[in-house]
């Protein structure tokens, strides 16, 4: 008896000063790891500028050009320093006026051991042609592409760089789509088809994995301009409301909701589009939309004044901020 409570009062003692149960310290770690995880890391704007800028140095990203080439080869070493595996799919396809492009989606893959993933992207090529400028000796000439591409590849490289340091509680998926931005000249002839996102098309159909499937993806186009207005993109709201539903809700409670007002805008055939239709993953657009010009985008939309000049860190934080609460808060 005397020996059954001595074992006792040694288990009390032990118990109250922390004791030895493998259970209860398990718990405590899985915890603080919960707790890393949920962190929402700080997203760096000057980061993300830098990575825009990095892009234009190169100049024009036109497939089947030595700036594509060079500019092609950062973004997958970029990748490579950040992301756990990368893919790049190189393919050919024919544009809309019979010119074959060489082009090259840019995949990384962060943890692919998990089955639920979210599906981010951008298209890094830039425009052939400055076809909306107001001078006409402009509109066969080549375009810097700031905020149409580039802006939307440098919030995605910072949110990379921040995954590589701070996981989430999925897997992400981050595709920079090439040749989205060869469609047909203002002043062709050629009749409306599937002349855009030529790179998210090949993609759709022939994914890095085969069974390839995300919970919702998230395209940004151009997100880097002053005074960037973000309305409900049309085949957003028709493919995926409730994921326009959640970003939405979410720039509102950290402070960017007078970006993202409850207003629906137009239906833009862009990298989103194919993605929904093809692959069938609910996939919205965020996308600067403008009701003061007539084409609907930012003013130096497809003109050579889509330069450094249009970029403003605080768009750029805005949209990566929110981004980064949506898909840390899966």
């Amino acid at each position: 008896m005397q020996r059954l409570l001595f074992s006792l009062l040694i288990i009390n003692i032990l118990l109250a000063c922390g004791g030895t149960n493998g259970t209860d310290r398990g718990q405590g770690e899985v915890d603080r790891e919960e707790r890393t995880v949920l962190r929402i890391p700080a997203f760096n704007a000057d980061s993300a500028f830098h990575f825009v800028e990095r892009q234009v140095a190169f100049g024009p990203r036109v497939p089947n050009t030595e700036a594509h080439r060079q500019a092609g080869k950062w973004l997958r070493q970029s990748m490579e320093r950040f992301a756990d595996t990368v893919y790049i799919q190189e393919t050919r396809v024919r544009a809309y006026d019979g010119t074959n492009l060489q082009i090259k989606n840019i995949i990384g893959v962060f943890q692919p051991e998990k089955r639920r993933r979210i599906l981010l992207c951008a298209h890094w090529d830039s425009r052939p042609y400055a076809d909306h400028d107001p001078d006409p000796a402009n509109h066969y000439t080549p375009i810097d592409g700031a905020n149409d591409g580039a802006s939307g590849v440098g919030v995605l490289l910072e949110i990379a760089r921040l995954l590589g340091e701070t996981p989430t509680q999925v897997g992400i998926d981050i595709i920079f789509f090439d040749a989205e931005d060869y469609g047909r000249h203002r002043l062709s002839n050629v009749p409306d088809g599937d002349h855009w996102a030529l790179g998210a098309q090949h993609w759709a159909r022939n994914p890095h994995r085969l069974d390839y499937d995300a919970r919702f993806g998230i395209l940004l186009d151009m997100v880097g301009a002053s005074d960037a207005t973000f309305k409900r993109e049309g085949y957003s709201m028709l493919y995926a409301p409730n994921v326009v539903r959640k970003v939405w809700e979410t720039a509102q409670s950290i402070g960017h909701g007078h970006l993202f007002p409850e207003q629906d805008g137009n239906f833009v055939v862009d990298d989103h589009y194919y993605v929904n239709r093809i692959r069938r993953i609910p996939t919205i657009n965020i996308i600067h939309q403008d009701d003061r010009t007539s084409h609907g985008f930012f003013p130096q939309w497809h003109t050579m004044g889509d330069n450094m000049d249009v970029i403003d860190p605080y768009t750029l934080r805005a949209v990566g901020e929110t981004v980064l609460h949506v898909i840390y808060n899966q």
